[in-house]
């Protein structure tokens, strides 16, 4: 289909632009044949009146010495075989004298001129009269006046009407051959151009198409040269420079993309470490402040073992102090599990939980915390729907560290006394960044009333390694892994602070539907 779109393209082309050519060199032809012809006209006219005002044997009478055809007879003047329509003489005093002609506005016409000749010694040419030839319209009569002059003096003067019919005739003669001519040439020089046009450019263009449809990546020099040196010939060896450089990126290409998704998954994997590094540096500083919760249920249960050693003792007492015994030992394993769910690695489980039981969860685990035995918790969790598609490990870790950056926000404030986190929830119409239509978004906020964060810090807040506590207090890691794992679920997280007024962390989660809700 391309290469006859091609060739049609380029025969209408070839064949519009000799058309054209032809066309205009006929044109420039006839504008310069009707110039001669009226040129010969104008020429015979001049001749005429020539040779009456040059030829001294012709007497010039006045009206008044001679009649019109004694001097027509004395003249020897046949005007139907010179061709003129009209001729009028008048002397010097601008009377009539002689005058021939059936058309009486043409012998009025040639009077006016005639007047103004005599008057201004001046040849003069005028055209009368229109008709149609062409695209345009023409005189259809010429008029030649001349003062007739011997002896240096205007003696009369003279005026014939020639009439431009039978030139235009010879030109519309001319034409029709001329568009004969054009319209022969046209189709043959049409054919010899479109053949001589396809040899050279359009078969070599196959050629070269066929060979690229044809291509395949193994090849190494696809587009053969031609035999005569042409532009199509460096075409085809640039050609086969292009692809040799193709082939060589794309080897380059194929390193890059395998060297990236080694990088990929090295960056991943890191990130993950990075989690669990964060995940038991929490639970480390959790089972620090901890460690003495622990203790004081073991000394209970010493202090009842030794009880039950006693044979003074009831049995009532014994069974009492066996289930006392039996509570704490269950409160140390319920501290154990919360450290070991904290700490132990994700596997990337990622479903649909309730996020109100995962934050329930993490404040119960940092409730052993010695920071948070004398601040009040707030929880407001009103939002009609928590469900999220996200993993509840990761999860856990996010709420749990958001609680303890509040905690000692609080602390170092010097304000425990009166310290409260409050964490609300609620539903909110959100757009999505991507697809631009409006979401239902989970708002979790956790407000402190602690030191507050500076406005300059509150930009780097999320970035890795940043910290404001000092040396063996904090990784820097907290807020950052928070912010990876929240935007990884397709949610963010911001903060806003004024320093000494507190701080408020909001984590907004998109909503899934709920369905298939898994227990953590």
């Amino acid at each position: 289909m391309y290469n006859r779109s091609l060739k049609t393209n380029i025969a209408v082309q070839l064949s519009v632009l000799l058309f054209m050519a032809m066309m205009l060199t006929a044109f420039v032809m006839v504008i310069l044949m009707q110039k001669a012809l009226v040129s010969s006209e104008m020429s015979k006219g001049y001749a005429f009146l020539s040779g009456i005002s040059a030829n001294e044997k012709i007497p010039f009478p006045s009206k008044n010495a001679i009649t019109s055809s004694n001097f027509l007879n004395d003249s020897g003047l046949m005007l139907d075989d010179i061709g003129f329509s009209c001729v009028l003489l008048m002397d010097e005093n601008q009377d009539l004298i002689y005058s021939k002609g059936k058309n009486r506005k043409m012998i009025g016409e040639l009077e006016a001129i005639t007047r103004l000749t005599i008057q201004s010694g001046k040849k003069t040419t005028r055209f009368m009269g229109s008709t149609w030839w062409g695209a345009w319209r023409q005189g259809q009569d010429m008029i030649i006046s001349t003062p007739i002059i011997r002896e240096g003096k205007v003696i009369g003067g003279g005026s014939v009407a020639v009439s431009l019919t039978g030139t235009y005739d010879i030109l519309k003669q001319t034409e029709y051959v001329l568009l004969i001519y054009i319209f022969i040439n046209t189709i043959v020089f049409t054919f010899i151009g479109f053949y001589r046009i396809s040899k050279t450019t359009v078969k070599p263009l196959q050629r070269l198409l066929k060979r690229a449809e044809a291509y395949q990546d193994d090849n190494e020099m696809f587009f053969l040269s031609e035999n005569e040196e042409s532009e199509f010939n460096k075409l085809s060896k640039a050609l086969n420079r292009m692809l040799q450089h193709i082939a060589e990126d794309k080897e380059k290409l194929q390193d890059a993309v395998v060297s990236l998704e080694k990088a990929n998954f090295e960056l991943k994997r890191a990130q993950k470490d990075i989690i669990r590094a964060e995940k038991l540096a929490s639970a480390g500083r959790l089972s620090a402040g901890i460690a003495h919760e622990i203790g004081n249920p073991i000394g209970i249960i010493t202090g009842y073992l030794e009880l039950l050693k006693r044979e003074d003792i009831s049995n009532d007492d014994k069974l009492d102090f066996i289930l006392r015994t039996e509570a704490e030992i269950k409160r140390i394993d319920s501290i154990i599990r919360q450290l070991l769910d904290l700490s132990r690695p994700s596997v990337d489980d990622v479903k649909a939980v309730a996020v109100h039981a995962i934050i329930e969860d993490a404040v119960g685990a940092s409730r052993f915390h010695p920071l948070m035995s004398e601040i009040e918790l707030d929880l407001r969790l009103s939002a009609e729907q928590d469900c999220v598609k996200g993993d509840p490990g990761q999860l856990r870790q996010v709420f749990l560290n958001l609680m303890i950056n509040a905690a000692d926000a609080i602390v170092s404030s010097k304000n425990v006394s009166k310290g409260k986190i409050s964490i609300v929830s609620r539903v909110q119409k959100t757009v999505n960044r991507d697809s631009k239509k409006d979401m239902d978004m989970l708002i979790i906020d956790y407000i402190d009333n602690g030191s507050g964060i500076s406005t300059g810090n509150l930009i780097n807040i999320f970035d890795p390694f940043f910290t404001t506590k000092g040396p063996g207090k904090g990784t820097g890691l907290g807020l950052s892994v928070c912010f990876m794992i929240v935007e990884a679920m397709g949610g963010n997280i911001k903060a806003t602070s004024k320093e000494g007024e507190g701080a408020t962390f909001t984590v907004c989660l998109p909503l899934s539907a709920g369905e298939g809700l898994d227990n953590v």
